[in-house]
């Protein structure tokens, strides 16, 4: 039976980007704006043309279409365009308030994103990613990841890397054994996306602590029931950790995840096809992973890709020299030195 097995790890484990959408918005309003202003002068000269129709003759209804005279002085139309300019004005306001108002929104975000990062110990604001693809990329198994039957069985793709062109990483966190209120903290004040892969016996101690991740919008994933090796597993056991991994989660968060991670990154056939029995649709494994005190790299060049997956664990002092937000400080400085943001990894997939 052939099996794959990654490296072992130690223990269980824009500034506000430009506004587009807003500017978009703003110049609506003022197409908006100038076609109610046409309304408007339409609405004032059928006024006037009821007002006027009791006291003209034919000659003077023809010659001004039912518009009053103009006043001494002002020549005939005059008045009209005026109040229609008036209108303009008027109507315009609104318009350029909402774009003033969207302008002080901006300003206001990227003020709070800089004073997170000095509250944070950062050495740069982190950069914001790109709107996601509208039109997901397609996955498909990393060479030399795959398994015996993996395109004939429809198993589910494996890879370190999501194809996108956008320079743009995404943070995973692995186990659940560290419950640092911090970070939750943290992650919130700069609004870093991640994804959790969880397993059982650690979130067990407290479940609330991962329900507060999932309030603020963190996806919760598949990480076995108690983090075994799963190719020395039968089938049998492999499902009974995956599958049940999946109805805690379900239970628990109130969604049956669609991502799994087998610990260690080691799989075998039988992996597989017990996490898509399980309604598991993809397996994403990592192309580098952060420590308090280092990086490793899976590519020789160590150097980061479009699109790489970054390993983490939820660990402390008592794993690590340090603590989580310690590894996000190293995480965020280095990729944000490099010209990288976070993005989510579900909004890729």
């Amino acid at each position: 039976m052939r099996f794959v097995r990654q490296n072992d790890v130690k223990g269980a484990k824009r500034v506000i980007g430009r506004g587009w959408g807003g500017v978009r918005g703003g110049i609506a309003l003022l197409a908006v704006a100038a076609v109610m202003s046409g309304c408007g002068g339409g609405d004032a000269e059928k006024a006037s043309e009821q007002g006027s129709s009791g006291r003209r003759d034919g000659a003077e209804a023809g010659a001004t279409s039912g518009t009053a005279g103009p006043a001494h002085g002002q020549q005939r139309g005059a008045r009209q365009h005026g109040a229609r300019q008036h209108g303009q004005r008027h109507l315009d306001a609104p318009a350029a308030r909402a774009l003033d108002a969207y302008a002080g929104k901006v300003r206001r975000a990227h003020a709070a994103r800089v004073a997170a990062a000095k509250r944070w110990g950062l050495a740069k604001v982190p950069l914001t990613a790109p709107a996601p693809p509208a039109r997901k990329p397609e996955l498909r198994t990393r060479k030399g990841f795959e398994v015996d039957g993996h395109v004939e069985d429809s198993l589910p793709p494996v890879f370190t890397t999501v194809p996108t062109r956008h320079k743009v990483v995404f943070l995973t966190i692995d186990d659940g054994a560290e419950k640092d209120p911090a970070f939750l903290r943290m992650m919130t004040d700069l609004r870093i996306p991640y994804t959790a892969f969880l397993s059982d016996y650690l979130i067990k101690e407290d479940y609330g602590y991962f329900e507060r991740m999932r309030d603020r919008g963190v996806a919760l994933h598949n990480h076995t029931l108690r983090h075994r090796h799963l190719p020395a597993l039968s089938y049998a056991a492999q499902k009974r950790e995956i599958c049940g991994m999946q109805d805690v989660l379900e239970m628990r968060y109130g969604t049956r995840p669609t991502l799994f991670r087998p610990p260690y990154g080691s799989y075998d056939r039988d992996t597989l096809r017990a996490a898509a029995t399980c309604g598991v649709e993809a397996v994403p494994l990592w192309n580098e992973e952060v420590f308090v005190d280092r990086w490793d790299y899976r590519e020789s060049d160590r150097e980061l890709r479009p699109g790489d997956i970054v390993l983490s664990h939820f660990r402390g002092p008592s794993d690590w020299k340090g603590t989580m937000p310690d590894m996000i400080r190293r995480f965020l400085n280095l990729i944000t030195a490099e010209g990288y943001a976070v993005a989510r990894l579900e909004d890729y997939l």
